[in-house]
């Protein structure tokens, strides 16, 4: 009988679970229509749970007029802040707080006159907002787009980074090695959350000894997609799902030693559901 293990660091984080319970309160308070600003988290399956409650995705904070409105946990533009608490009737910040922490860490590093790049993914909502906080930074993901910034980085010979708070400690590591020959000075704060380190790492351990690993979460989720990455490095048969519904029992033909783990938007019951399901499968 195979065994089925749970990473001993997996699902919803502080920030998620936060930003639930606050838009569950403002359900039951609900004084106006409820509404977020861009997906709540990044897990369709929850933000479908969501939509049934009646809680709508707005695009943009104009469209929120009259709502009480949700800013993401990714973060939003203070642009958009400021619009949304304009014309809202309440607006909630959901911000994860160690997104926040990003937010500050590069507004203090222009203001101490770095150039400033954010480590992260052009165009993911998080590393959007941090941008916009800092205008003309710039966001870099591989050591390719540092050597298309060497030019900029050598004129401004100060150069400062934050960190998307989703990014692997490794993808970190190999952008700095590239940047720090190019500059006189490097500051580095590294904003990748505590929850996501403690995922990777236990994803890892735990992908190391198991013969199949599911990982659950959203597809458009950077670091459950992270979770899926660092998994098929040690286990090659990682499969990333977003519910018990896309098991295949073939996955586990001849598995010993199963394991799964989840992306910090998943909730506790979603993991659950996918751990009975595979019990089912197998027979444990």
């Amino acid at each position: 009988m195979p065994t089925i293990k749970i990473a001993d660091e997996a699902g919803a984080c502080y920030g998620v679970e936060r930003a639930l319970q606050m838009v569950q309160q403002a359900v039951k308070d609900a004084h106006a229509p409820v509404r977020t600003l861009g997906p709540l988290i990044h897990n369709p399956r929850v933000v479908t749970s969501l939509k049934d409650q009646g809680v709508e995705v707005v695009d943009s904070a104009s469209a929120a007029k009259g709502s009480a409105l949700l800013l993401r946990t990714h973060g939003v533009t203070p642009q958009e802040e400021q619009i949304a608490k304009d014309g809202c009737v309440d607006v909630l910040d959901a911000t994860c707080p160690f997104v926040k922490k990003a937010h500050g860490a590069a507004e203090l590093l222009a203001k101490q006159g770095y150039a400033v790049y954010v480590v992260g993914e052009s165009g993911h909502p998080e590393v959007e907002a941090t941008l916009a906080h800092v205008p003309g930074s710039l966001a870099i993901d591989s050591v390719e787009e540092v050597a298309a910034q060497a030019d900029a980085m050598r004129a401004a010979k100060k150069v400062g980074l934050v960190v998307q708070t989703t990014m692997s400690a490794a993808k970190l590591s190999e952008v700095v090695n590239a940047v720090l020959p190019l500059v006189d000075e490097l500051r580095v704060m590294n904003t990748i959350c505590e929850a996501t380190a403690g995922h990777q790492d236990s994803c890892m351990r735990l992908a190391k000894e198991s013969d199949v690993m599911i990982i659950i979460g959203g597809r458009i989720s950077a670091n459950t997609t992270r979770l899926a990455e660092i998994s098929k490095l040690y286990c090659p048969a990682t499969y990333h799902i977003e519910g018990a519904d896309e098991l295949q029992a073939s996955w586990f033909e001849g598995a010993e030693h199963i394991g799964i783990t989840a992306g910090a938007s998943t909730p506790e019951a979603h993991i659950n559901a996918v751990k009975s399901a595979i019990e089912q499968i197998v027979g444990a």
